[in-house]
């Protein structure tokens, strides 16, 4: 197979669904052009990572992505990021959050190669529901919301912590402790009581705000919303109150519109709310879990990779280059994404400087040398490095189609 410069290196794309609870019925479906099937369609994977690698379509047999890339990585991947990451470094996805996702954080690159092979040394299996380590790569990751989108992202400035915890009568006791200790004592505090605790510490709070929740009478940029929302929607709350409600109130919650992106970077607490995104992040699947889950969590080994800081959220608005891409700009090595909105009649020419795949989101559109290859809603490509292609918009609607890349190394 010759790939490069003197070969091409673009085909159509076929991601896998994934079927999580908390996700939606209809938008990924709708967005595929395939039937509801009544299975929740959380995220749809466009990748190579090892757990569900995308399908790649040749006229001598399709092929998954992995397999694809591992036949000839340095033509297809180009040499330097082959040599600087010996993979795709990121997987790109589309997400549809309709339930809460769980609280979690990300561990850095280094204590990720740990956690791996310590625990591959423990015997876990790779898909033990007690592991932590599923690789032994970083997450950093950014999101660009396709509708309007609301979501946790680490720490409230400690004027707003101190300000909740004095302005929500359950959590008088926890003020003192913030106050004296900081940051890391109060999450300390929370997460390691014991549950009977739990119980008896946030009834009292949900009795007063789900009442409330249920009337339509909480606001979603209020935390008692979402908190009150959780219990609803949990069905363990009459004998468990998940102690991840206390990271409701002690986290900001954002409020993103379509087109606008956030960056969660190593250690940073998250978790998504609600709304639609395109997700791309770095060629992992390894998740610390800090509640609002009946998932394993491992307290110690989260309070041990949680940045404990207050956290300024920052909204990110792309920078828009002079050939219809506008290109979300982030500190992560293995990843850029970018946004490519054509008017009908334009065209998108360029070379790839990295393996790119792309997914439109709307409208009609034809793509490679020739317009071989479908990029109309729901469509998606794999280039491979150093190929020259165009994208034409071929209908009477606008074409939106993100982009998924490795910044130049």
């Amino acid at each position: 197979m010759t790939m490069g410069s003197t070969g091409s290196c673009m085909y159509q794309l076929n991601g896998k669904i994934q079927h999580y609870a908390w996700g939606g019925f209809e938008y990924i479906p709708a967005l595929l052009g395939q039937p509801a099937t009544g299975e929740p369609a959380a995220e749809y994977w466009m990748g190579a990572h090892r757990s569900a690698p995308s399908v790649i379509e040749r006229p001598q047999g399709n092929m998954d992505l992995k397999s694809l890339i591992e036949s000839a990585p340095e033509n297809i991947l180009g040499k330097a990021t082959w040599e600087k990451f010996a993979e795709l470094p990121y997987l790109f996805k589309i997400l549809d959050v309709k339930e809460m996702l769980s609280i979690q954080v990300h561990p850095t690159k280094s204590e990720a190669e740990k956690g791996f092979a310590r625990e591959n040394e423990a015997g876990i299996p790779l898909d033990a529901p007690y592991r932590n380590y599923k690789d032994a790569n970083h997450k950093p990751e950014i999101m660009v919301a396709l509708s309007p989108f609301y979501l946790l992202h680490g720490f409230l400035p400690e004027a707003k912590l101190k300000s909740v915890l004095q302005s929500v009568p359950e959590f008088a006791d926890l003020s003192p402790v913030f106050e004296k200790e900081g940051y890391y004592a109060l999450y300390k505090h929370v997460m390691e009581l014991p549950q009977d605790s739990v119980n008896k510490k946030l009834q009292a709070l949900v009795d007063r705000i789900v009442p409330l929740y249920k009337d339509n009478k909480l606001d979603k940029k209020d935390p008692a919303f979402w908190a009150a929302r959780a219990v609803v929607n949990d069905p363990q709350s009459k004998d468990r109150l998940d102690r991840g409600i206390f990271s409701i109130y002690f986290f900001n919650i954002m409020f993103v519109q379509p087109g606008q992106a956030v960056f969660q970077d190593a250690g940073i607490p998250h978790a998504y709310l609600e709304g639609q995104n395109v997700e791309l992040m770095a060629n992992s699947d390894n998740v610390l879990r800090g509640g609002l889950t009946p998932k394993h969590i491992d307290v110690p080994e989260l309070l041990k990779h949680t940045r404990f800081e207050p956290v300024h959220p920052e909204v990110l608005n792309p920078v828009v280059t002079a050939t219809k891409e506008a290109i979300y700009e982030s500190p992560a090595p293995d990843f850029v994404v970018s946004r490519i909105e054509l008017q009908p009649g334009e065209t998108y020419k360029h070379t790839s400087t990295a393996a790119e795949i792309l997914i439109s989101i709307q409208g009609q559109a034809s793509a490679g040398k020739a317009g071989e290859l479908s990029l109309s809603k729901g469509h998606s490509v794999f280039i491979g490095f150093d190929q020259s292609y165009k994208i034409d918009c071929t209908g009477a609607e606008t074409v939106i189609i993100y982009k998924a890349s490795v910044p130049l190394v």
